[in-house]
């Protein structure tokens, strides 16, 4: 029990959403416009460097520093905010520990050969003219088979990286690509969690939920595959000359052979037939480790003391594979669980703030706020939209961004003779996939680390992600499918 008489709380699948009647809208958005005009300033202004290497995760401290000094002033106690940012930090254990592993998984990866293998292979098969359609269709088969694009990006995401890097392609466009089919298979599939979550929180069935979404995901995705289409054929690539010399370092540093891929099929064999990812990883970091023995011992040789230790070294630090290309001297090169620290410190230090925001009430306030101004069919769709992007930056957290506007707008859905759908597909279509766009969110913060592609260089590119709240706006604005209520 909580001596915090102002408090309440409402309980919504495994979320807690905390209501402070004390707190007003203004009190509720000064840590907000803080921490936004603090991180302005340091990208802007400071290179990102303010407060040195971890200058974004100081500023989301400092954030949630300025939102529990809000807290004590309208009666908040310290163990209601401490309580619910330990409840954030237990809630993101699982995936920094998958964090922490995919990282073992890159460094072993490369020296087993596994990385260098899918480039090789993948440089023969992918042409430049086809690569990022590709990649968006093979990312969102791989999504809709796993339900995860956690689980996409750090199989297949890393590998069309590599290749398409390889090929000339900035990383940027590739890692766009990547994430837009990732996050539409995710979005799409039965196995998705935010799948699930969404329509409960709205109020409606799974496979009703999925059916209405394709309304407004099938034309987005469309056009994300035109664009890609069009701008595989305009860029600027490296020429087949050039893939040419690429194949023969690769093949005289490592010795490439197609059983290598056994590796990453048993991971993904592993996801498909729904084994925990962390146990999928861990098998994926072992056998890989075995083939590293097996098929590169002169490149273990060649790396440490012994062959062991090279091991040791590739799951735990930096791990650098030396060729004649420097192109692939930056491709063959794995920080290991050290290279994932960074994102995790960000992960950790925005799920500080999003706690605390949430324990004193603020994010259920600024949410209410945004509900009491849609006086109109199209205002509820955005104000449901606002909500879910302004809680994925606030909260750091996608699945807040759904629990949280689907508990508050259900009724004023149900008012306005609207069905469930209309809120569990606008759930998705803002609150799922743009929380990739986020640099502290955990999502944003995961697929960056993962693919080794800043935030800022694929944001313009995940078109998938960035049009789909404005396809669902689009939708409401000309009254397209918009499903009534039945009459009883």
């Amino acid at each position: 029990m909580h001596d915090d008489k102002n408090i309440s709380e409402i309980k919504a699948d495994h979320e807690t959403i905390i209501e402070n009647s004390e707190l007003n809208i203004w009190e509720a958005l000064i840590p907000v416009i803080l921490l936004m005009g603090l991180l302005f300033y340091n990208i802007t202004y400071k290179d990102g460097e303010w407060f040195g290497e971890y200058s974004n995760q100081f500023i989301l401290l400092i954030g949630g520093a300025i939102a529990a000094v809000v807290g004590f002033y309208n009666k908040v106690s310290v163990n209601r905010m401490v309580t619910e940012v330990w409840a954030n930090l237990k809630s993101v254990f699982i995936p920094i520990m998958i964090l922490f592993l995919v990282g073992a998984l890159a460094g072993t990866w490369l020296v087993s050969g596994v990385i260098p293998a899918m480039v090789y292979y993948g440089l023969q098969v992918l042409s430049p003219s086809i690569f990022l359609p590709a990649s968006v269709i093979i990312a969102a088969v791989i999504s809709i088979a796993t339900g995860s694009s956690w689980t996409t990006s750090a199989t297949v995401g890393i590998a069309l990286v590599g290749i398409g890097t390889a090929l000339g392609i900035p990383p940027g466009m590739i890692a766009g690509a990547v994430i837009s089919g990732a996050y539409f298979g995710d979005k799409m599939s039965p196995l998705s969690d935010t799948t699930n979550l969404a329509p409960a929180m709205a109020g409606t069935d799974l496979f009703t939920h999925i059916r209405y979404m394709t309304l407004t995901t099938i034309p987005t995705i469309i056009i994300t595959l035109v664009v890609f289409a069009i701008l595989s054929l305009s860029v600027d690539t490296t020429g087949s000359a050039d893939v040419s010399s690429l194949l023969v370092t690769i093949a005289s540093t490592f010795n490439i052979t197609p059983w290598l891929f056994l590796v990453p099929v048993t991971v993904i064999a592993l996801i498909l037939l729904k084994t925990k990812p962390l146990i999928a990883l861990v098998t994926g970091v072992l056998l890989a480790a075995v083939f590293a023995f097996v098929f590169q011992p002169e490149i273990l040789n060649g790396l440490g003391d012994s062959k062991i230790s090279t091991i040791t070294t590739s799951i735990l630090t930096d791990t650098q594979i030396t060729t004649d290309n420097e192109k692939l001297n930056e491709l063959f090169s794995a920080g290991g669980m050290k290279g994932m620290l960074w994102t995790i410190y960000l992960i950790t230090c925005a799920m500080i703030f999003g706690g605390i925001m949430d324990g004193i009430g603020a994010l259920a306030r600024i949410t209410k706020g945004l509900l009491s101004i849609a006086t109109s069919v199209f205002g509820l769709f955005a104000s449901t939209v606002i909500s879910c992007l302004g809680l994925n930056i606030i909260a750091s957290d996608q699945y807040l961004a759904i629990v949280i506007p689907g508990k508050m707008f259900k009724k004023a859905y149900e008012d306005r003779g609207l069905a469930p759908e209309n809120l569990s597909r606008t759930l998705e279509d803002s609150g799922t996939v743009t929380s990739v766009l986020i640099p502290w969110n955990t999502c944003g913060a995961y697929q960056s680390g993962v693919l080794g592609v800043g935030i800022s260089e694929y944001f313009v590119y995940a078109i998938f992600n960035w049009l789909s709240p404005f396809t669902t706006l689009l939708f409401a604005a000309l009254n397209i499918k918009i499903r009534q209520l039945a009459s009883k």
